[in-house]
């Protein structure tokens, strides 16, 4: 899967549990976990001006942000414990990015907020009326788009430190630029599906009950993904 949370393997090896995984409560736990993260994010935008970031320590932060999710993932039975802490640390992370782009321009992020729950319903919409079957063609065409785009991401990241070379059409808000950021969006929200149906394949599989707190940490990362992807489509397309 290209959801670093959700593998082939992601249920393999597990230990039998009386308690079973189900997608009704997977649903309920996502949607805890994007509730934990709203409340966060109005916390932080209300409280936290833009003159409070302070480098080191958001980079600190984002050390923390990085290594919760390392340990879930390799530990999963921690999720019950730390899926919540991870949703929590998760915007204080981005909240400075979104901050940024909202002070070059204003009411961005509440447009790029809402514009990303309304791909995240019509994919759970598309998903649930089989509209969109996850099939292995159409999973493997999602997962080597989005490593596509991942290595795009890194090489351009390299090259922007040597500053040598800039990768064209990432941060450029022509017509080209613009495509590029609508098919990113595009495959980020089709991750959404694939995600979804990891969830019910653990239901179907009878993994046990924390994975369905593992399940809401892995579609919370696809969530933030697009929140950000669709930031940076707002961004170029205002500009």
């Amino acid at each position: 899967m290209s959801n670093p949370a959700f593998w082939e393997k992601t249920y393999v090896g597990l230990e039998s549990d009386n308690w079973v995984m189900t997608v009704e409560w997977s649903i309920q736990k996502s949607i805890l976990l994007i509730w934990i993260t709203i409340l966060v994010a109005i916390a932080t935008w209300m409280y936290a001006p833009l003159n409070s970031i302070v480098i080191p320590n958001y980079f600190i932060l984002a050390i923390v942000w990085f290594i919760v999710a390392l340990i879930i993932i390799f530990k999963k039975k921690t999720a019950p414990f730390l899926a919540p802490v991870y949703a929590v640390i998760e915007w204080t992370v981005i909240w400075a990015i979104s901050m940024i782009y909202d002070v070059a321009l204003p009411g961005i992020v509440m447009q790029a907020v809402w514009l990303t729950f309304v791909i995240f319903l019509i994919m759970l919409w598309l998903y649930a009326s089989k509209i969109i079957v996850v099939t292995e063609k159409f999973r493997m065409w999602v997962v080597a788009a989005t490593w596509a785009i991942m290595f795009m991401y890194i090489i351009a990241f390299i090259w922007s430190l040597s500053g040598w070379f800039s990768m064209p059409f990432i941060h450029e808000s022509g017509p080209i630029g613009i495509w590029v950021s609508v098919f990113i969006v595009g495959i980020a929200a089709f991750n959404l599906a694939l995600d979804f149906d990891v969830i019910e394949q653990g239901a179907a599989e009878k993994a046990p009950k924390y994975m369905e707190w593992y399940a809401s940490f892995g579609l919370l990362v696809t969530l933030v993904w697009l929140y950000l992807e669709v930031l940076r489509l707002l961004s170029k397309m205002r500009k």
